[in-house]
């Protein structure tokens, strides 16, 4: 029975610890926190998105960067094994919109309290408020790790056969994720990529986005532009915050322009009527016109548009607020169509770490093993998780990852 140390308490490194456990190894889980699971815990506002149930192109294409590295994890441990997985834990779970897969009781604490449960009866060893300070190796070979007990504040090496690191990115740092796996890594010989927010609402130059705040809006259609390139556009919903946008679309949106945004300012177009052609929502506009010929343009798109969004329609629109309807002319109508069609901010940067749902950038996929997460520098590292250089839009896709990893890194320890 060889012996196994995981440095992570989170969704890889729980995953890992039990499939490991299950194939006959001796865990000792490293968490430096004071409970397993804290990102987790926040997962999906709380009720944690624990994967996608769509077809296996579905769960490609949503993987933003290096898919063709997932490929052979994804294989050997499906959504469909992930969603079996817990279902055989007792986990009963439903399927949302987009195929986001939740909890039955939307608590997250049900699918950390389903691991946690597995883990004790597997006899993982877990130690809490462990910090792990230094990776030992020699000669190109794992041998341990020096750990600081934060509890009694006491230093000791633990030594073991293999390593799996799974500590998550850079986000969300209070839950822990504050990069230590990069600093593992680099220790060992490994390439750490650029490190960026992902997942994370955008910074917008306009000041009368302020006026929309807390506004949320369903149903529209969203694209980015860096000059006249199209870099992502999505069907969804998304939020004007006190600072700029967010919203699921506008969150997966990040992932594709994190690198380009900190050269240069990209602009947002919304489409608040994408169900409509030009021409359609002209002749809505027409019969909403008709209806309140007599009053002012101001009074006249209550049918059309939410309340807070009126009055910055309005004002972008150029025309009038108290001119009568009847007098408004068919190029001031265009004017609105075309305004309502190609709503436009300036986008200006990102947000920080600390509201990015995951991190973009890790530990580079060229020096690890895609089949067995293993590090192909020094024998008997592994990866799992969000410490690797892969990341994927919102929607389970990145919780996906973190269980396909940690899976391939436990099933192929020596």
């Amino acid at each position: 029975m060889s012996s196994v140390i995981i440095i992570g308490g989170g969704a890889a490194g729980m995953m890992a610890s039990i499939i490991a456990a299950r194939n006959g190894h001796k865990v000792t889980l490293l968490e430096k926190n004071d409970k397993l699971g804290k990102k987790l815990f926040i997962t999906g506002k709380g009720r944690c998105n624990f994967t996608n149930a769509g077809d296996s192109e579905d769960i490609f294409n949503s993987v933003v960067t290096n898919k063709k590295f997932l490929y052979s994890a994804f294989n050997s441990f499906s959504n469909y094994d992930v969603m079996g997985f817990f279902d055989e834990l007792g986990l009963k779970f439903k399927i949302e919109r987009g195929n986001r897969v939740f909890p039955l009781s939307d608590h997250s604490s049900d699918v950390i309290g389903t691991l946690s449960r597995e883990m004790r009866r597997l006899d993982v060893n877990v130690e809490l408020n462990a910090q792990v300070e230094e990776v030992l190796h020699e000669k190109g070979v794992f041998t341990g790790v020096k750990v600081h007990m934060l509890s009694d504040d006491k230093k000791k090496v633990i030594e073991a056969d293999s390593l799996i690191v799974a500590t998550g990115g850079n986000s969300y740092s209070s839950t822990g994720s504050t990069g230590d796996g990069y600093r593992f890594a680099k220790s060992l010989g490994h390439t750490v990529t650029q490190i960026l927010p992902a997942l994370v609402p955008f910074v917008v130059k306009e000041e009368w986005e302020k006026e929309l705040q807390g506004l949320s809006l369903k149903n529209v259609h969203v694209a980015i532009y860096d000059g006249k390139r199209e870099v992502y556009s999505e069907f969804g919903e998304m939020l004007f915050t006190h600072f700029g946008v967010s919203g699921p679309t506008v969150l997966s949106a990040s992932s594709f322009a994190a690198g380009v945004i900190k050269i240069r300012e990209l602009s947002l177009v919304i489409d608040l009527k994408p169900a409509l052609t030009f021409e359609q929502l002209d002749e809505r506009i027409l019969r909403d016109f008709e209806e309140v010929k007599n009053k002012a343009f101001k009074n006249s798109l209550d049918k059309l548009l939410p309340k807070k969004l009126i009055p910055v329609i309005i004002n972008l629109s150029g025309i009038d607020a108290g001119k009568q309807v009847n007098a408004i002319t068919r190029e001031e109508r265009h004017r609105l169509v075309k305004l309502l069609k190609n709503l436009e901010l300036t986008l200006t940067g990102l947000r920080g770490f600390n509201e990015a749902i995951i991190t973009h950038g890790g530990v580079s996929v060229k020096e690890i093993n895609p089949s067995t997460m293993e590090s192909k520098l020094v024998k008997n590292v592994f990866f799992a998780g969000e410490v690797i250089d892969v990341d994927a839009v919102t929607g389970g896709f990145n919780l996906q990852i973190a269980w396909s990893t940690a899976y391939a890194a436990a099933m192929h320890l020596k």
